[in-house]
């Protein structure tokens, strides 16, 4: 039996609950659209996947497959185990707040990735007392050896996808990121929909880190 198909609807989040072994399958369905992407120890939400300790786990800027993004207990939570979409998935860059869209002249609310990580928890009875980094899956940030970043247009081909192992039970959550102004979600600003599904590998490898 095939896994349920999940739409993250555009520029809205979704969430779900991830036993440790599972795969999440998150697909890229139009081939422009970033997915910010969250993950949290089930049992304990104070615990979450950190960009900042990933970093110094793999020691790169961007994981690869066989990488593994790990909590800021230093614990492994996800790991990158298949990539189709030809990015470098950034962990640089925060999710977008109304805040941000102030800031590049917009008036008033504008959907962002703060408040539908928030409200895609809700939805499950949780709630998280602040917004940790993002992990920005298909999300292309350029940079250039003297440190120099640049918001890029999206190199994914529609349908490509990232699959993520579990390390442990977690709950995961998504924004389809509802930026229309930068250049993100391709230059004409279209935001769309994304899928994902979670299923149960045949096998497993461990993490690999220090």
């Amino acid at each position: 039996m095939s896994p349920e198909l999940v739409t993250i609807p555009a520029r809205r989040g979704k969430a779900a609950r991830v036993g440790a072994g599972q795969r999440i399958r998150v697909v890229n369905t139009h081939g422009t659209q970033v997915v910010d992407a969250w993950a949290f120890n089930a049992r304990d939400l104070t615990e979450w996947m950190s960009m900042e300790a990933s970093r110094a786990w793999f020691m790169k800027l961007a994981a690869a497959v066989g990488d593994t993004f790990v909590t800021n207990r230093r614990r492994p939570i996800l790991t990158l185990v298949e990539d189709t979409s030809g990015c470098a998935h950034d962990t640089l860059m925060a999710p977008c707040d109304v805040q941000r869209y102030g800031l590049l002249g917009v008036e008033g609310h504008h959907d962002n990735c703060q408040d539908n990580l928030h409200a895609a928890l809700a939805a499950l009875g949780l709630a998280i007392p602040a917004t940790p980094p993002s992990l920005n899956l298909f999300m292309n940030i350029p940079w250039t050896p003297d440190g120099r970043l640049a918001w890029g247009e999206p190199v994914s081909p529609p349908g490509s996808y990232a699959v993520l192992h579990a390390e442990m039970d977690l709950v995961i959550a998504f924004s389809a990121c509802p930026q229309d102004i930068l250049p993100i979600n391709g230059r004409l600003g279209r935001t769309t929909e994304a899928h994902f599904t979670i299923d149960v590998p045949a096998s497993r490898s461990g993490p690999k880190g220090n």
